[in-house]
C-alpha cells in the first residue's frame, strides 16, 4: 500500500462518522473550555470515541478488537487526521500503541486484565517511549530505575508500558501507574488539551507477570511501537495542516481589498499554491509511511522517519504562513489558528525531532552501505 491509497466505502463512512462526532461533541469552543481540565478531555467523550472503535482497531478480534475494513492502522490514521482537523483531545496515540503491544506480546492474563478497560475507554495507558530506563535483574523480578519524559497521558494512565535495558538485553514491562516507586509529574505545554508528564522510576519492582514479550528481545517490538506512534502523530499533523489551509483559503476568498477578494492577488495565489504543494506532499509521505508499517515492510522504519523529517518542519511553516496571510486577526487569541500551530509544534518535537529522524535515516543508510 503506497501513496495511491484510497479509502474504501467503509473507511469513508467511518471517517465521516468520526468527523460528525467530533463536530458535535467536541467543537473548537469545547476544546478551548478544556484548557484547565486536568486530563484535557471529558471521560464520557473518550468512552464514546471508544464505542466508535478508536481504541480497538489495532487489536485482533479474538482479543476483543477489530476494524471495519480489516485495515486497522489505515482506519486509525483516518481517525487521527480527523482529530488533527479539530485539534481534538484524548490519548489516541498512547492507548492504541499500548493496546497493540499487549495484544501482540502480553500474556493471556494481561490481555484479560488490561484490554477490556482500554478498548471500552474506561482506562488509559501511556507509552513511555523508545528510550529505555535501567533495569536490574533481582531473582525473578526486575528493578526499574530512571526517567521517561515527555510521556503523553502519563498522569492519567492506569498502565505504563516501559522499555527496560538489562544485562541480558532489552525488555518491556507493563506496570501500574500507581506502583510503588513511580512518581508522575505533570508538565506544562503549548497545546491546550494535550497532556504530558515526566515519569520517574525509583527501584520499581516489575514481576514476571508484568513483562510484555520475550525477555531480552524487545527491540523489534519497541521499534514497531515507535512507528505506530509516529504514523498517528503525522496523520494528526496532516489533518491540522489541511484544516488550517482550508480556513485560510476561505478567508482569502471572503475578504476584499480595493474591491477584489484577497485570493485574486497573484502573490497570494503563489503562496497558497506553495502551501498546497507542501500539504499534498505531506499527505502522500504520511500515507506511504502508514502503508509500510501496516504491511510490515522492511523499509517501514525509514519511511516513518522520512515522514517525521518532512512533515514536522513543513507543518509549522505552512501554518505560520496561514497566520501571516490572515493579517492581524491571525495572531489573536480569539482566532483558532494558534490552536493548530500549537498542536503541530508539539507534534514536531515529540517522538523524535526531524533532526533525530534524519539521523536515524543516515544511520540506517550507512549501516546498509557498510
Amino acid at each position: 500500500m503506497g501513496v495511491e491509497f484510497a479509502p474504501s466505502d467503509e473507511q469513508v463512512f467511518f471517517q465521516e462518522t468520526t468527523r460528525k462526532f467530533l463536530s458535535a461533541q467536541c467543537p473548537i469552543p469545547v476544546v478551548r473550555s478544556l484548557e484547565s481540565a486536568p486530563a484535557g478531555y471529558d471521560a464520557s467523550y473518550w468512552r464514546q470515541g471508544a464505542e466508535l472503535g478508536w481504541t480497538s482497531l489495532l487489536v485482533p478480534a479474538e482479543a476483543g478488537g477489530g476494524s471495519l475494513s480489516g485495515e486497522g492502522l489505515m482506519d486509525l490514521v483516518l481517525v487521527a487526521e480527523e482529530m488533527g482537523r479539530m485539534v481534538s483531545p484524548g490519548p489516541l496515540g498512547p492507548v492504541n500503541v499500548v493496546a497493540s503491544a499487549v495484544a501482540a506480546g502480553g500474556s493471556a492474563a494481561q490481555q484479560a486484565a488490561v484490554l477490556p478497560g482500554l478498548l471500552s475507554g474506561e482506562t488509559v495507558a501511556a507509552w513511555c517511549g523508545e528510550h529505555p530506563v535501567e533495569g536490574v535483574i533481582d531473582g525473578e523480578n526486575l528493578l526499574l530505575s530512571g526517567q521517561a519524559s515527555p510521556v503523553e497521558a502519563g498522569a492519567q494512565a492506569q498502565h505504563l508500558l516501559v522499555a527496560v535495558r538489562t544485562e541480558d538485553g532489552l525488555r518491556q514491562v507493563l506496570v501500574p501507574g500507581d506502583a510503588s516507586g513511580v512518581t508522575v509529574t505533570p508538565l506544562g505545554g503549548l497545546d491546550l488539551v494535550r497532556r504530558f508528564a515526566e515519569v520517574h522510576f525509583d527501584e520499581v519492582v516489575a514481576t514476571p507477570a508484568e513483562r510484555v514479550g520475550a525477555d531480552g528481545d524487545a527491540a523489534t517490538a519497541v521499534e514497531h511501537q515507535l512507528q505506530i506512534a509516529c504514523v498517528l502523530q503525522c496523520a494528526e499533523t496532516v489533518g491540522a495542516m489541511s484544516r488550517a489551509f482550508e480556513m485560510t483559503l476561505e478567508y482569502l476568498s471572503d475578504r476584499y481589498s480595493f474591491g477584489r477578494p484577497l485570493a485574486s492577488y497573484q502573490a497570494l495565489k503563489h503562496r497558497m499554491a506553495d502551501n498546497m504543494m507542501w500539504l499534498e506532499a505531506s499527505h502522500a509521505v504520511m500515507t506511504a509511511a502508514a502503508g509500510a508499517v501496516a504491511s510490515g515492510s522492511p523499509a517501514a522504519g525509514e519511511m516513518v522517519s522520512a515522514a517525521k523529517t518532512w512533515i514536522g518542519p513543513h507543518a509549522t511553516e505552512l501554518i505560520q504562513d496561514c497566520v501571516q496571510l490572515h493579517g492581524g486577526i491571525g495572531v489573536t487569541w480569539e482566532h483558532d489558528l494558534h490552536l493548530y500551530l500549537r498542536r503541530t509544534t508539539v507534534n514536531r518535537v515529540t517522538h523524535g525531532t526531524p533532526e533525530y529522524h534524519a539521523e536515524r535515516i543516515a544511520t540506517q543508510l550507512l549501516g546498509t552501505a557498510s
